[in-house]
């Protein structure tokens, strides 16, 4: 347990974990009625962090089923107790997991404070939470990266632990007693493949590995001549700024999955577990085996929504909405993301686009009228998004850059007097044509009120507004 209320006397012990694997251990009164708030001021006077970084953090509750960080009055010890009826209605989980699972409650970056603050940070043991945190997220693929990317992270992590004044044999000796997974993705440092191939092919990969990563460890060291600092506030600087290049950091992540595309003669599909990232940057969908993005968006290139199971075997979906191309002509596409959070996501995406208003208002100085200087906030042109998506499928070898010809998606043009569908049924080439008051559902042209169910609101009043 990470609350244990006593029956003897009325205070209590809490442990409060960090992204580090260490904890912070609270004798606390009152810990039943106590908000995250107050909370909060007892973990930061134990972990001497300034006020100025009041922000910065956050609890979060976290389990293998679900994560969810707190609003500063929500009462911990509360959530605990109704843990199992946020597991019931947020996860697919069966009875028996469900009965077994225990939150933790973490210490984490708040997925609210923006990425522009954090560079100005220069409290050392604030940095140090952000990069612990960072670290974990790398090295657990949670953000995925490339791997001459990772590779400069592994070496920045060698450089702030262990110090920037090591020789090649010292630092082989430092990187075996902690173990390449300590510094590189797990899925680069273990690799993949079968029993065999593993056994074949681990040393020499580590070998490489080492031998990379020491070489990467001197280029960092060596930037002293350039005039990098090598202090340990630098360093740390250094690695937040480079993870800072990754589009989702900072994201609050929740598991799905979406369709795959048809294949075979039999255009057998099924689906694909992904990971979906979502911060003040925008929404971000990833392959969880693949560590690659599928998909990724600014709030002013979406629109979305989620739909409610209508009848018993459906699905809670996200539904998200952009621009795309099909043979060369701009079409507006939908992807449909299975979750019983979808939810927590669509509630997620709102509050967000509103905090960015609110900036972005108070950034201009007006009633929210922008300058020439400054990026709309409403949605761009078709033309201007699909210059900036062509120019990103340029460099489809990143693991960061959107993949969208590999997503079963549903595209639609309309032109005010008819719909033109092309799902994933269609034969390729091939395109469906309908009225506005109808819909093509598994082939069929078929009454618009027959296929409500099937297409978010956010799709449905587009339909119902011409």
């Amino acid at each position: 347990m990470i609350i244990c209320p006593s029956c003897v006397s009325p205070a209590q012990d809490l442990l409060v974990y960090l992204a580090s694997n260490s904890a912070v251990h609270l004798t606390l009164e009152g810990l039943g009625c106590m908000n995250a708030q107050e909370l909060g001021r007892n973990v930061r006077e134990a972990l001497n962090i300034p006020n100025s970084a009041v922000d910065v953090f956050t609890f979060w509750f976290c389990s293998p089923l679900l994560d969810l960080q707190l609003k500063p009055k929500h009462l911990p010890y509360k959530l605990c107790r109704q843990w199992q009826d946020l597991l019931y209605r947020f996860t697919e989980a069966p009875p028996e997991a469900i009965s077994q699972d225990e939150p933790c409650l973490l210490y984490k970056r708040n997925v609210f404070y923006p990425r522009s603050k954090e560079l100005q940070i220069e409290d050392e043991g604030v940095l140090r939470l952000l990069y612990d945190e960072a670290k974990m997220n790398i090295l657990e693929g949670r953000y995925p990266c490339d791997p001459e990317h990772w590779l400069t992270l592994g070496a920045l992590s060698c450089a702030i632990e262990l110090g920037t004044g090591l020789d090649d044999q010292a630092l082989t000796v430092a990187i075996r007693e902690k173990k390449l997974s300590s510094f590189l993705p797990a899925h680069a440092a273990l690799g993949g493949g079968g029993f065999l191939s593993t056994l074949r092919g681990r040393g020499g990969r580590n070998a490489e590995m080492e031998q990379n990563l020491i070489k990467e460890y001197r280029s960092v060291c060596s930037s002293a001549a350039t005039g990098s600092s090598l202090e340990p506030i630098a360093l740390l600087h250094r690695y937040l700024r480079s993870c800072h290049t990754l589009p989702y950091y900072g994201c609050a992540f929740f598991m799905g999955e979406i369709d795959k595309p048809a294949q075979g003669l039999l255009h057998r599909g099924g689906r694909k577990a992904v990971s979906v990232g979502i911060s003040l940057e925008g929404v971000y969908v990833m392959d969880v085996k693949e560590k690659h993005v599928l998909l990724g968006l600014k709030f002013s290139e979406l629109s979305w929504d989620h739909s409610y199971p209508e009848t018993e075997g459906d699905s809670h979906i996200l539904w998200l909405e952009f621009d795309g191309e099909e043979a060369g002509m701009p079409v507006n596409k939908l992807l449909k993301i299975y979750s019983k959070k979808a939810e927590l996501m669509s509630g997620l995406i709102e509050f967000c686009v509103e905090l960015r208003s609110v900036g972005e208002s108070a950034a201009t100085g007006t009633d929210g009228e922008v300058t020439p200087s400054q990026e709309p906030t409403g949605r761009e042109t078709n033309e201007k998004t699909r210059e900036r998506r062509q120019g990103k499928m340029r460099r489809q070898s990143s693991v960061v850059c959107s993949r969208v010809h590999s997503l079963n998606t549903i595209s639609y043009v309309d032109d005010g007097k008819r719909l033109k569908l092309h799902c994933a049924m269609d034969a390729p080439g091939v395109h469906l044509f309908c009225p506005l008051n109808c819909i093509v559902y598994n082939e069929e042209i078929i009454n618009w009120d027959k296929a409500h169910f099937n297409l978010p609101p956010l799709f449905q009043a587009k339909r119902l507004n011409v």
